[in-house]
Order: structure tokens, then sequence, then C-alpha cells
């Protein structure tokens, strides 16, 4: 498949601090979106921690953050001569890019994966005001700022967030399916029991208290790894906390629940509710950013403060009509979204490849230098 976007061929390099083994919504984007990008005959470079030496992040372990990255992330850039810069996280490989991008002059563009100040205040109280006076720096040189939904373009431009673009996210239709219902998971518990699934994070700001707490006429699933999952299974003995699930494995579990229970009040999009409908299965959640913008009064999800009245109207769903809800979202499409976020800051062509010949000649020089 060749992309009529870009011609020749854009050369982008994606910095990340998220990356596997992490299992998350934004490692699973930038993985789909690369070879999304390849297949259009883009060509993706990704700038992650694998490339470094790398310390556990506190209380967060799963996590591993780069150690004094500054000049290898140079490196790295200049050795893939990019056409254009994207970064992808507010972590230490994505200051080292920053900072990198604005010595030099060069444009970049960031995005907003995840709602971090509400995630740090949830975990260490700070106050959001100064969360959100770092995130404003952060992305304040930013030739575009994308964010996966309309919600939380509002949102980001009521806090002082200017120079926002939209990216939306897709769901692979053909490893999520509705067929795997009659394949289930061999350690999926038995019985006739309505099943309640979780997928996501096992961390306080998830908010997953919310789902464990409800009273439910059925068996609680969680799939998910993360800090919290040895207390809230110590806690909750009648739970299954079935661990990390991926690829068919994964889409067995989704396939084999009766309700997805999203108690999240703080992702920016939640890529798991379109997995969860893409698997036939009906979305119960709060009505805030992410299944606002996901669910909204589409009838595949029910949406209610109140996340147990949510469960129940839920049940109620049809099976197709969450299939054929999932199938409106495209990785092409948003792929090429992505791709035309690149362009604002680039006259034509021609000065990208300028730019990455540029890039190329600074990479040799370091060489020789070292």
């Amino acid at each position: 498949m060749t992309s009529d976007i870009a011609d020749p061929p854009i050369r982008v390099v994606i910095v990340t601090d998220a990356w596997f083994p992490q299992v998350n919504g934004v490692v699973r984007t930038l993985h789909t979106l690369g070879m999304t990008l390849t297949a259009m005959d883009q060509e993706v470079i990704h700038v992650t921690p694998d490339h470094f030496r790398t310390a556990p992040c506190p209380t967060y372990p799963e996590i591993r953050l780069a150690l004094m990255p500054r000049r290898k992330v140079a490196r790295l850039i200049e050795a893939a001569q990019p056409c254009a810069i994207h970064i992808a996280t507010e972590g230490p490989l994505g200051l080292a890019a920053r900072q990198y991008c604005r010595k030099r002059g060069l444009p970049f563009t960031t995005a907003y994966h995840t709602r971090f100040p509400e995630y740090i205040h949830a975990r260490f109280r700070l106050p959001l005001a100064w969360s959100y006076a770092f995130m404003r720096w952060f992305h304040g040189r930013s030739s575009g700022i994308m964010v996966a939904t309309e919600t939380i373009e509002q949102d980001l431009r009521k806090r002082g967030f200017g120079n926002i673009k939209r990216w939306t996210r897709g769901v692979d239709t053909e490893l999520f399916h509705p067929r795997w219902r009659t394949a289930p998971p061999d350690d999926l518990p038995g019985g006739d029991e309505r099943r309640f699934l979780y997928v996501g994070r096992v961390a306080i700001e998830k908010n997953i208290r919310a789902f464990l707490d409800l009273k439910l006429p059925g068996r609680k699933i969680v799939v998910g790894d993360g800090p919290q999952l040895a207390e809230l299974s110590r806690q909750y003995p009648d739970v299954v906390f079935a661990g990390a699930r991926h690829g068919e494995d994964l889409a067995r579990w989704y396939a084999a629940a009766d309700v997805f229970v999203f108690p999240s009040r703080t992702d920016t999009f939640g890529l798991v509710l379109i997995e969860a409908l893409a698997s036939g299965v009906p979305v119960a959640a709060y009505p805030v950013p992410g299944p606002l913008d996901v669910i909204g009064d589409h009838p595949a999800g029910a949406l209610d403060d109140d996340l147990g009245r949510a469960v129940e109207r839920a049940l109620t769903i049809r099976r197709d009509v969450c299939r054929a809800h999932a199938e409106t979202f495209s990785w092409t499409a948003s792929a090429l979204q992505f791709l035309g976020n690149l362009r604002p800051f680039c006259d034509d062509i021609h000065d990208l490849e300028g730019l990455g010949r540029s890039l190329g000649a600074r990479a040799q020089e370091a060489e020789a230098a070292e």
C-alpha cells in the first residue's frame, strides 16, 4: 500500500519513553503507527529506552527510564537523517529530544497521549497547576500538539495550550473479533455466569477499585499488569487477575466478556474501548474524556456517573452494534492524519530532504571526532 500523502516518502524519527516490554495504549499506538506507515512506504525510526542504560521508574518499576540520554539521542537523530521529528512522551528521552531540536532550531511535533498531571496527582498529590505548567512549557515550542479527541483538545485549550492537531486512533478488527467467543482462553473460569472485564494497567490512576467494588451478577476479570496487581489480588480474592495477555490470547479474553468496564477518569482516549467493541463487547464507563469521544451517545456503550447503572444498561446492548461501531475506527486513517500533521512546518519535501542531509553530515562529523 502506497500513501498519496508524501511522494517521495517521509522519514520520521519518533522519540518515545514508552516502549516494549511495557503493555499500554501508548506503546500499542506507536508500534501500530510504525507498522502502518511502513506499509505506506514511509520510513519510521523509533528512539526508545532499548538504546540506553535505564533505571526503574520510582513506584512503577515496569517502566524503564533512560539515564543521561542527551548525547546519544542527538547521535541517533543525526544518524537517522530524518525529514521530521516527533516527540511522543515527556520523559527523559522526550526532554533530550526537545533540547536537541530547540538548540538547533529544528521543528518538531509532540503528542498528548496521557493526562500526565492527573496521573502525577493521583500518585504523589502534586498540585495539578504545577504539572500543567510543566506540560505547557514542554509542548509550548511544538509545531503541533497531537491529541486523539475533541474533548481533550477543548480541555487543553482552556488550560492555555495552542497549536493543537487532531490525531485519531484505530483498531485491528481482524485480531479483535467476536469469533473468539467460540474459542475462549484455556484458563478462563468455567460456568455460565456473566463476565465483566477490565483490560489495562493495574495502577492507581486507572481507578480500578471503582470496578472491583461494584456488586455485579457474575465474575469480575482483570487483564493486565502493574504496580497495584499484588495488593489488589490479595484484597479481592474473588476477582480473576489474569495478568498481561497479548495477541490472540488477549483477543480471546475480550470476546469472552459480556461487558467491558472502563473505570478510568484520566485517559485521553482509551484504546481498549475500541478493542472491546471490535470484539463485540459493550462498554460501561463514566461520561469523561475518552469514553465521551469513543462512545458518546452511540448505542454501543453506556456512560453514567453511576458505574453500576452503566453496567446494567450495557448488558442489554447487542454485540453486532458494538462491532459495527468499532469498524469505523481505522489505523490507516490514523496514520494518514499523523502524516498530515507533519506538514505545517515544512514548505515542501525538498526542504525536508535538506534537513536530512544536514543531520547526516553532523553525524559523520561526530563519528570522525570520536
